[in-house]
């Protein structure tokens, strides 16, 4: 039979120190298990619960297509919140969740070019390009994206909004300015 009583005695003060260090990294590690879990559980319940892409822009409702990846940190960052939005909005607009290591959707990636995640394109209710956002999203700002799809209006002013003419002709007037100078200065002119 093992006597018990003298157990404690028996440890010296570093092996008790020791337990409890242990025991204090056991906790951390494990909370940050449960969260990191908990994020994957929600980007995966998004992705399971959204439409294919055509359903969604025919069916008459504002769209959001969220271009991520299971690997992706700020898409899991992201995912509380955008889950939160969509209930806070349900059944007024879609989300369709379309992973990038997916190449099912590598025309969709192309078409809307998709160079870095999480990325949010957003259409109107009839399936009209409006614009993108790239980046994580607060559950304010996402919000207030989806309200302003809803409503019709304009988006918020953090999100790239499509409008093809200005871009062209800001791109063209970048061009003209950057000619303008390079025909005006030359390296050798700053003599």
């Amino acid at each position: 039979m093992i006597d018990t009583t003298n157990a404690g005695k028996d440890l010296s003060a570093f092996q008790k120190y020791f337990l409890v260090f242990l025991s204090i990294c056991l906790v951390i590690s494990l909370f940050f298990i449960r969260n990191g879990f908990k994020a994957n559980t929600i980007l995966d319940q998004l992705a399971k619960n959204s439409l294919l892409p055509e359903i969604a822009l025919s069916n008459g409702k504002p769209t959001v297509f969220e271009f991520y990846a299971d690997w992706c940190e700020a898409c899991k960052e992201m995912a509380p919140d955008m889950n939160n939005a969509i209930k806070q909005n349900d059944n007024k607009v879609d989300i369709v969740l379309l992973n990038v290591d997916n190449s099912r959707w590598s025309d969709l990636i192309e078409k809307y070019d998709v160079n870095g995640i999480p990325k949010l394109t957003f259409f109107d209710d009839k399936g009209e390009f409006k614009g993108f956002s790239l980046g994580i999203r607060k559950y304010n700002e996402l919000n207030e994206i989806l309200l302003a799809l809803i409503n019709n209006s304009e988006l918020p002013s953090f999100t790239q909004v499509s409008n093809s003419s200005s871009l062209i002709s800001e791109t063209l007037s970048n061009e003209e300015s950057f000619n303008n100078i390079a025909k005006t200065e030359t390296p050798r002119s700053h003599s």
